[in-house]
């Protein structure tokens, strides 16, 4: 396994985006980033360079695939690898009712063997490694036994990486939101998958909040991804590269890592991109800070006006104590 898989920050709908990944990537460098879920038909009859164009910076980045259909995820897999995309990521772990209704994400977990087929379609048709996220089970199909049969039956296609979230989804009756808090979660169910299957990789996910968890389960497993904490609290991600990847360059302060966001965002900003699109995912860069508040609410208050511009988050840094 790439050592980048030691740490990795999940796929988040409508929210990491190419802005979020660049703003991600300066405080990380060795964090394996994905994109947010993109189905198979946004790619096969969409605006392809929309939702695939990404910077050079963001390396390495896997684009995650929301599909069913083994002819459209190869055909969507072979268009992200002449992208430059690092890796091939199938979405099997979303119980969202979207999700469910166009049979793909956590539903897909009852069918190992369209899984298999899915994953070996995709193998077929790149040369960069395809790997899955999953739940440990969904609604009453969450026993041992089910959960080795999937493991066995799509790594038999191919996948040497699971991505595993340590809850179940519940398919009926709970929210997507619920379905991330509700389901309890289960980590000893995934160290137990690394001890059965020790020549495949396991990465662990879900409810993991800091770098020192992380450095707990990387003693049972092969890596871990860490969710919403890093997307609210970004500068958790600060000590990632020192402390999981014996990176010896010195930690950014949230003040260098903001001048050197301004140069991507002018460069946005010139090319037609509007600042909330961008700020949006920075609101948590000062959290716990003195004026964190008032950054948040300058951000979100002009930020989103048409017309905004660069001076919108020297503003908002003002409202910083400037020696952070």
């Amino acid at each position: 396994m790439s050592s980048n898989h030691i740490f990795s920050i999940a796929p988040m709908l409508d929210w990491t985006d190419r802005h979020d990944r660049y703003f991600l990537r300066l405080i990380t460098r060795h964090s394996f980033l994905y994109t947010e879920m993109i189905t198979t038909g946004a790619l096969l009859h969409g605006d392809v360079d929309r939702f695939l164009s990404f910077n050079d910076a963001e390396h390495p980045v896997s684009l995650q695939l929301g599909g069913s259909h083994p002819g459209d995820l190869a055909a969507s897999a072979k268009i992200g690898q002449q992208y430059g995309y690092d890796e091939i990521n199938l979405n099997v772990g979303c119980p969202s009712e979207r999700v469910k209704s166009g049979s793909f994400g956590a539903c897909l977990m009852a069918e190992p063997k369209l899984v298999a087929d899915c994953v070996d379609a995709m193998k077929s048709s790149v040369d960069i490694p395809v790997t899955v996220k999953h739940r440990i089970g969904i609604d009453d199909r969450d026993s041992w036994d089910e959960l080795c049969e999937f493991i066995e039956v799509v790594s038999n296609a191919g996948c040497q990486l699971f991505i595993v979230h340590a809850r179940k989804a519940w398919l009926q009756g709970l929210s997507p939101k619920q379905n991330r808090e509700i389901p309890p979660l289960k980590y000893e169910t995934v160290y137990k998958l690394k001890k059965e299957y020790p020549h495949l990789e396991f990465v662990i996910n879900g409810g993991i909040k800091s770098i020192a968890e992380a450095e707990q389960h990387l003693n049972f497993v092969d890596g871990v991804m860490m969710g919403r904490e890093a997307y609210h609290n970004p500068y958790v991600l600060a000590e990632v590269d020192s402390r999981l990847y014996s990176d010896k360059n010195n930690i950014l302060s949230r003040k260098q890592i903001l001048e050197k966001l301004i140069p991507y965002v002018e460069d946005e900003l010139a090319k037609g991109t509007r600042l909330h699109s961008i700020t949006r995912h920075i609101m948590g860069l000062f959290l716990g800070v003195p004026g964190a508040k008032a950054w948040r609410r300058h951000l979100s208050e002009n930020g989103v006006k048409a017309n905004a511009s660069i001076n919108v988050l020297h503003e908002a840094f003002q409202k910083i104590d400037s020696d952070l």
